[in-house]
């Protein structure tokens, strides 16, 4: 049961995520048709905000279709379309460089970019790149790069129920997307302003 508990608290954080991610583009739907309603002669303002705000949320569910919801495998272009433009009008950009996901770990990738995008406070860029021997990596660079404890840890071991929390979720998510996958992630500061996320298969 303890373990049950566990698995619902993450899917209700991811869930949580989601749900505030999509909130501000819907939220600015929302707005544009009020404007519509209220001052039709803003009509091209209003279209503006609402097309852009549409492109947003269509974007962002697209890359949590394929980050949270799918189970199947997946061709490598749809997961690398999606995350390219969810991170396409962030403050964080992707450099896409792997040219063949290892199999099955898709998810696995758009969860990594994530992770990274989270060491990157003030912006900056993630590139994704193979890893010999069959593994991945994301590398992220910018100013005052940084994984904040405990999450380099939650990546590199199986966590238990007490470490979990919104800020922790993430890092556990795909820690275990890693182990279903017989990999582990390893955190590497590479210099001040860079580190790597390393997946590699478990020897």
């Amino acid at each position: 049961m303890a373990g049950d508990t566990f698995d619902l608290r993450i899917a209700e954080f991811l869930a949580a995520r989601l749900c505030h991610d999509l909130v501000s583009p819907i939220g600015a739907i929302a707005n544009g048709l009020e404007i519509l309603e209220d001052e039709p002669e803003l009509a091209g303002d209003a279209g503006a905000l609402i097309g852009l705000s549409a492109r947003q949320a269509a974007r962002r569910l697209q890359f949590f279709r394929v980050a949270f919801g799918s189970t199947a495998a997946l061709p490598d272009d749809v997961a690398r379309r999606a995350a390219i433009e969810f991170f396409a009008d962030g403050k964080v950009a992707l450099d896409w460089r792997v040219a063949a996901v290892p199999a099955g770990w898709q998810k696995l990738a758009c969860n990594l970019l994530l992770v990274a995008s989270e060491a990157l406070p003030r912006g900056g860029r993630i590139a994704l790149e193979a890893a010999a021997p069959g593994g991945l990596a994301a590398t992220a660079e910018g100013d005052n790069v940084r994984l904040a404890d405990p999450i380099p840890s939650l990546l590199a071991n199986r966590a238990e129920p007490d470490a979990l929390s919104p800020r922790t979720v993430q890092a556990i998510f795909t820690a275990a997307l890693a182990d279903r996958a017989n990999a582990i992630v390893e955190v590497r500061y590479l210099n001040a302003g860079k580190l790597a996320l390393v997946v590699k298969v478990k020897s």
